[in-house]
C-alpha cells in the first residue's frame, strides 16, 4: 500500500540554515507514529514540512504517492492534512462556542462542527460559554483537537500534545488519538517524552540532529530511549 505520508531524504530549515539533514520517514494509513527525540532534534521542522509550512531545501514530500514539495499549507489542509501546533493555537479572548465558529471556515456547518466537538470531548460542551483561555490547559488542547477534527482529515499532526499537562489528562488525550487512529486517521505525533504516546503508537522513531536514527516497534524503541536525550523515563 502506498504510505499516506512519506519523507524522501529531506532537507530544510529556516533560511539559509538546515535543520533536517535527510530525513527518511514514512507513515502507513491508520498509523500512530511516534517522533521522539530531545529538544532541537529538528521534530517541530520535520512537522512544519510535513504540513507546509517548510518548504524542504532537498529531497521529497509525498502525501498518497504525491509530491507536494512547495504546495501550500492550506492547500494542504484542504487536503485533508491537519497540524495541531504546539501552545495550541485557539483564541483566547473567545468562547468554546465562538471558536467552534471559528473553524468553519473550511465549510462544515456549525452544527456539524459542535457536534463532533462536543461527542469527541463532552467537557467542552459543558465549558461552551467559557472564554477558552480561562480553560485549564487539558480543555484547551481539547479545542485544538477540535479544530483540526472539523475538517475530517486524514492525516493528523500533533506537535508535544502532552506540553504542561497533568498526566491523567495526558492520558485521557492520548486515549482520544487512538481511537482516532482506529477511526481511520494517521497520526504523525512529535513528543520529547515518550511515556505519554508509545503505549499508543503502532511504531516509533529517534530523532537526533536532524536525522532519524532508528525506527521500529514501540516496545523495542522504548528500550533504546535514554534519560540522557530525553529528558525523562519511559517507564
Amino acid at each position: 500500500m502506498t504510505p499516506i505520508l512519506e519523507l524522501s531524504n529531506i532537507r530544510g530549515g529556516y533560511g539559509a540554515i538546515d535543520v533536517l539533514h535527510g530525513v527518511n520517514l514514512k507513515l502507513e494509513a491508520g498509523q500512530v507514529h511516534a517522533l521522539l527525540g530531545p529538544n532541537g532534534a529538528g521534530k517541530t521542522t520535520t512537522l512544519g514540512v510535513c504540513s507546509g509550512q517548510i518548504v524542504p531545501s532537498g529531497g521529497q514530500l509525498l502525501i498518497s504517492g504525491r509530491e507536494v514539495n512547495g504546495v501550500s499549507s492550506d492547500s494542504l489542509a484542504r487536503a485533508g492534512v491537519c497540524l495541531v501546533p504546539e501552545g495550541r493555537g485557539i483564541f483566547p479572548n473567545l468562547t468554546v462556542t465562538e471558536n467552534l465558529r471559528m473553524f468553519t471556515h473550511a465549510g462544515a456547518s456549525v452544527s456539524d462542527v459542535q457536534e463532533k466537538a462536543f461527542s469527541q470531548f463532552p467537557r467542552l460542551k459543558e465549558r461552551r460559554k467559557q472564554i477558552a483561555g480561562t480553560m485549564s490547559g487539558g480543555e484547551q488542547q481539547m479545542l485544538a483537537m477540535s479544530r483540526a477534527l472539523a475538517v475530517n482529515p486524514s492525516l493528523l499532526l500533533l506537535d508535544e500534545l502532552s506540553m504542561g499537562l497533568a498526566p491523567l489528562i495526558v492520558e485521557e488525550l492520548y486515549e482520544r488519538v487512538a481511537e482516532l487512529a482506529a477511526d481511520g486517521i494517521s497520526i504523525l505525533v512529535v513528543e520529547q517524552f515518550a511515556q505519554a504516546v508509545l503505549g499508543v503508537s503502532t511504531v516509533a522513531s529517534i530523532m537526533l540532529h536532524g536525522r532519524i536514527t532508528r525506527t521500529g516497534p514501540p516496545a523495542e524503541i522504548a528500550e533504546e530511549l535514554t534519560e540522557a536525550y530525553l529528558g525523562g523515563t519511559t517507564h
